[in-house]
């Protein structure tokens, strides 16, 4: 199951914020790591289609270990591929449990809605997620708390986040719902980084705006903004 869940939305926007001379593209392995993370879930339904469930379960985990495996041998970064390769054995588990070929995208479905409701949650306790993440990644600890403006580009931010996973859960809940299949497939890669290079977006926009008002209060060195 390669739909982004909440805490590998996290993951990527600490990488994000370690690395922030890379792009968006970049930290998601490039135009290979997007290709890699849309196979599993277009094999599983064309497989699907064409010999059933059997055969759908059987080809996304082939092409996930196979994805895992170039990568080891080409000594490239296998943890974005481990990740994959784990979140299709579960997704292919539940659907052969339940002998329903819908069933591989629901932990996607319901992992969306629980970051949804996190993220609202986070803001509402005015700790907003993507300030917490963001600043706790660059090792500027929580000193943007200290001032309500740069709160607000956080909470802005946060919420932004929370419609995307939000919008998942809503459209793939409803595809599940009619179970139309192909068309979950879609959705996941659609809804995808797709959707989370916007969220990413709207961070970086909320990062650079609280550094610039903390660094003319004083409450950031120049060198760290």
């Amino acid at each position: 199951m390669q739909t982004t869940s909440p805490q590998e939305a996290a993951s990527d926007m600490q990488t994000a914020g370690q690395r922030k001379q890379k792009s968006a593209l970049e930290q998601a392995g490039g135009t290979k790591g997007l290709v890699f993370s849309a196979l599993p879930p277009v094999v599983f339904v064309v497989a699907n289609n064409v010999g059933g469930l059997k055969a759908g379960v059987a080809a996304a985990l082939l092409v996930a270990l196979g994805i895992a495996v170039q990568r080891l041998t080409r000594r490239e970064s296998i943890q974005p591929a481990l990740g994959g390769l784990f979140g299709v054995a579960i997704a292919a588990g539940i659907s052969w449990y339940t002998g329903s070929a819908k069933d591989f995208f629901l932990i996607g479905i319901w992992a969306s809605l629980a970051g949804a409701v996190a993220f609202v949650l986070s803001v509402l306790l005015r700790w907003p997620l993507a300030g917490l993440i963001w600043n706790s990644a660059t090792g500027k600890g929580t000193v943007w708390r200290e001032d309500k403006r740069s709160r607000l580009y956080y909470d802005i931010a946060t919420l932004v986040l929370a419609a995307i996973f939000g919008a998942r859960f809503a459209v793939q809940q409803y595809l599940y719902q009619a179970d139309e299949v192909g068309s979950l497939g879609f959705a996941k890669i659609a809804m995808g980084y797709p959707l989370l290079a916007v969220g990413f977006l709207a961070v970086a926009w909320a990062a650079r705006a609280s550094n610039k008002r903390l660094k003319a209060m004083g409450l950031l060195p120049a060198q760290r903004a």
